[in-house]
């Protein structure tokens, strides 16, 4: 550029490599390793050399990325064996057709694995092979200082100069100053000074890296040592945090019983309320269950608080509400009047209203007329507030206990619970058991409300609908990795953030006496990646240094005195 009053920048073409000094400016911008474009040596060493530069190189750990998150779908639309057998055994069931080849990929057991784990090891150790050189070659960096100047500054990008009657040496002052102000490392050169800035763009980078190893540990650490179990439990009950407590219960590979943390709890009271009125009526407002903890085999009672998304913690396990109900307190009497069964019978919810169905199994104690021992069933729809029957059952208009009515149906027989086969404690198995049936012939169905009773029919004994119990459903999880993995991300979008906003720029000024003896200043900058951001801080750069080393006029050539008119 020509000398003018005030600093200007231009953008020139990118160095050539053809210059030594260039190419040595434009150097250790950045970390990434150099792609080899075949093997390198001879024989098995140089394939296994070329093998392990592909795999450590970030290309390769980004397709592997990619292909985890692949492999992670079948996870989540095919059942998993250690999340739910029952609805592996449906799946099987309803697309027989399938299953050879399912079971041939292991898709019951996606996380689990060859493929899987194969993908989640190599992208474990392409990761490691790619950050240790890298973060090696970035400690090298902060130790080094920034490189000389280019021998031509007007070919790099930004570039920017005019003259100064400042000497060379108060111009390189002011320079070292500013750009040391502006927090850049600057080195003294021979009628220069270089400065660099911006090294946090590497750092941001490896830790983003670093971050993905850190999440991938902890996922590893959570899936073999995690634990998940549910529970029931009724108002008035207890639960204590042993495997044979558990209504479900799913491990991780590594998981072991005594990793339990020893803590028990008793459900004091759960309270629901919902919305009385308006469009939003039936909406629920507020579930809490009131409960007492006692943590350790001696630990003092305490009274404690579970909300929806408010667990309760203990010694790394986190307590979960997650569902309630009701349960209709239910009495049995024979023919002779002894009452064989008595208990509060939990009921599931089907709709938002708490339409509820279940079973009763009365499986020992009661004898019929003739005194023969048999099993008695009862299905059983709930409803906390009735509003009239629709196409041959209940329903509930609201979720409160408003005009709580049960209606039950009958049946005598085995239950088949002896088979040693499992069943649904909230279904009844008729295949071996007759229905009662009315007067009329038709099956004995009643609906009850509370305190009414139902006689079953010759004098085979009465049905009573006591009073009704609440349940609450718990989730005890213990997932030891979720802290690490959280920190791993939030360490992740740090580092990426800082990859993608700060860019590695260096600067050099020269200044030179000119064969007129007026320094002539240069200033010109390179950034590893093409941005507009350079050129506007040069000039700003510029700008700063030429307040204090103002330009001058270009020299006036004078005319001949015999060539004036």
């Amino acid at each position: 550029m020509s000398t003018t009053d005030k600093a200007s920048t231009e953008t020139s073409p990118e160095p050539s490599p053809a210059d030594p000094s260039e190419a040595a400016a434009g150097s250790q911008l950045s970390t990434a390793p150099v792609e080899d474009s075949g093997p390198v040596g001879i024989g098995v060493i140089g394939w296994v050399r070329w093998f392990w530069r592909q795999l450590t190189s970030m290309r390769v750990a980004l397709i592997l990325l990619f292909l985890l998150s692949l492999g992670a779908i079948p996870g989540s639309l095919v059942p998993q064996t250690d999340v739910d057998a029952l609805k592996v055994a449906q799946w099987k069931k309803d697309n027989s057709s399938f299953v050879g080849v399912a079971e041939a990929f292991q898709l019951f057991d996606v996380y689990s694995s060859v493929w899987f784990s194969a993908i989640y090891l190599l992208l474990f150790v392409s990761l490691i092979g790619c950050i240790v050189p890298r973060a090696w070659q970035f400690v090298g960096q902060l130790r080094g200082r920034p490189p000389g100047a280019p021998k031509r500054l007007d070919r790099l990008p930004a570039h920017t100069t005019w003259r100064t009657d400042k000497t060379p040496d108060e111009v390189l002052s002011y320079a070292r100053t500013l750009l040391a102000g502006k927090r850049f490392r600057t080195e003294d050169g021979s009628g220069t000074v270089a400065a660099e800035k911006g090294y946090l763009r590497e750092a941001g980078n490896l830790l983003f890296h670093v971050a993905l190893i850190v999440m991938l540990v902890a996922f590893a650490w959570g899936q073999y040592f995690k634990s998940e179990g549910g529970k029931l439990v009724l108002r008035g009950s207890g639960f204590s945090n042993t495997l044979t407590q558990y209504d479900d219960f799913k491990p991780g590979t590594l998981f072991h019983p005594d990793d339990l943390p020893p803590f028990s709890f008793t459900l004091d009271r759960f309270d629901a309320t919902y919305e009385m009125s308006g469009p939003q009526r039936g909406t629920p407002r507020d579930f809490k269950a009131h409960v007492t903890l006692t943590e350790g085999a001696h630990g003092k009672p305490e009274k404690r608080e579970i909300q929806v998304n408010e667990p309760l913690e203990i010694d790394g396990s986190k307590v979960y509400l997650l569902g309630h109900g009701y349960a209709p307190i239910i009495s049995v009497t024979d023919s002779t009047g002894k009452v064989v069964y008595r208990d509060a019978v939990p009921v599931l919810p089907q709709d938002g209203n708490l339409t509820s169905t279940g079973a009763v199994k009365v499986t020992d104690g009661y004898k019929d007329k003739d005194g023969k021992a048999e099993q008695l069933g009862f299905t059983a729809v709930f409803v906390p507030t009735f509003a009239g029957e629709g196409k041959g059952t209940m329903f509930s208009q609201f979720p409160a206990l408003l005009n709580p009515q049960l209606m039950l149906n009958a049946w005598h027989g085995s239950l088949g619970v002896d088979s040693g086969l499992p069943q649904n404690v909230y279904r009844l198995e008729t295949s071996k058991m007759e229905m009662f049936k009315d007067e009329s012939g038709q099956q004995l169905i009643k609906r009850l409300a509370p305190g009414e009773t139902m006689d079953l029919p010759n004098g085979a004994g009465t049905v009573k609908f006591e009073g009704i119990e609440r349940w609450a459903t718990f989730s005890v999880t213990q997932q030891p990795g979720s802290g690490l993995a959280l920190a791993g991300a939030i360490a992740a979008i740090a580092g990426l953030a800082g990859s993608l906003f700060i860019q590695r720029r260096r600067i050099w000024v020269r200044a030179v006496e000119g064969k007129d003896g007026v320094t002539v200043v240069e200033m010109a900058g390179l950034g590893r990646s093409e941005s507009a951001k350079l050129p506007e801080e040069l000039a700003d750069l510029a700008a700063m240094l030429h307040q204090q080393a103002p330009s001058v006029s270009d020299p006036v050539e004078e005319t001949p005195e015999g060539e004036r008119g």
